[in-house]
């Protein structure tokens, strides 16, 4: 009998961890589309230091949400997830199964669960932050948030200085943690979420990080960046593999240290994906090779 449910399968997990190619492989086994949840991947602009997938892997599934934006354009969580569920609409009609890959869970969760209501913020506050950000440079507000929400903050991308003022904004105006508000209800979605995520040993997976930056300064992302220096200002950029090298043709770091800051804040990041997902109810955790037994797994929800 045939299975009327429709399933996204969301492939989660750290940078480097290998997310791109399970997509593939799951797409071609299931016959169906790719969506990215990589905040990063929208903007065209943006290759080398996103670990976009490459044309030859773009060729082997159709991919949606990839190179669809440019840096300059104004684009947030709720934009995504009016535009994913328009298409997720639109996917199922013809399909029981699409598949969502990327390391950006706040993207992940709109789409499953919808955005949490947040409370409007009073101008002045919104205008105070700015100021101390401003005057004072980011590292108020790593404290401050820290401070105020920790839980938080070890998901955060805390080198984003829009995500800390996002945050420090509820913070200030409710009295109240920012993550306080992530746990509302959920809504109703016309699909079942499957959750899987990739593990690696940390080591492994801070090598595989580390070399993977080897292969982007290869590549050109030094030169990528410097084409962006002149946008540098834009929240799309504000984000680990352009930050450094923006602070190095500002003379205030050397080549040395740009390189070895970029392999720090991906570890970082990588550690702040992993404390997200750890926490996503239903999360299936696997080794990337063992792609039968995620299969496996997946077909136990009724799938073929």
């Amino acid at each position: 009998m045939k299975n009327n449910k429709k399933y996204l399968i969301v492939v989660g997990g750290p940078t480097a961890s290998g997310k791109t190619g399970l997509g593939i492989r799951l797409a071609q086994h299931f016959n169906t589309d790719i969506l990215s949840a990589d905040s990063r991947q929208f903007y065209r602009e943006m290759n080398i230091g996103t670990a976009k997938p490459t044309s030859e892997e773009l060729a082997q599934a159709t991919h949606h949400f990839i190179n669809n934006l440019s840096v300059q354009d104004t684009y947030n969580v709720g934009d995504y997830e009016r535009e994913a569920m328009f298409l997720l609409e639109k996917l199922f009609k013809k399909k029981d199964v699409v598949i969502m890959v990327g390391g950006s869970g706040f993207f992940i969760k709109a789409v499953c669960e919808g955005l949490d209501e947040f409370p409007d913020i009073p101008a002045y506050i919104r205008k105070d932050l700015t100021q101390l950000f401003e005057s004072e440079g980011i590292t108020p507000l790593q404290n401050e948030l820290q401070s105020l929400d920790p839980d938080y903050y070890a998901q955060v991308d805390n080198q984003n200085p829009k995500r800390l003022m996002r945050a420090l904004e509820v913070c200030r105006a409710t009295g109240k943690p920012f993550s306080h508000f992530h746990h509302q209800t959920k809504q109703v979605r016309p699909f079942t979420p499957i959750y899987i995520g990739l593990d690696w040993q940390r080591e492994i997976l801070y090598d595989r990080i580390n070399r993977r930056v080897d292969m982007m300064l290869a590549a050109g992302l030094q030169e990528e960046a410097r084409t962006l220096y002149p946008l540098r200002h834009l929240t799309a950029l504000q984000t680990v593999g352009y930050q450094e090298w923006f602070d190095f043709f500002d003379n205030k770091i050397d080549k040395t240290e740009a390189i070895r800051l970029i392999k720090r804040n991906s570890r970082r990041y990588a550690k702040r994906q992993m404390t997200w997902f750890r926490k996503v109810e239903g999360m299936m955790w696997f080794e990337p090779e063992n792609v039968d037994a995620i299969i496996e797994s997946i077909q136990k929800y009724g799938l073929l």
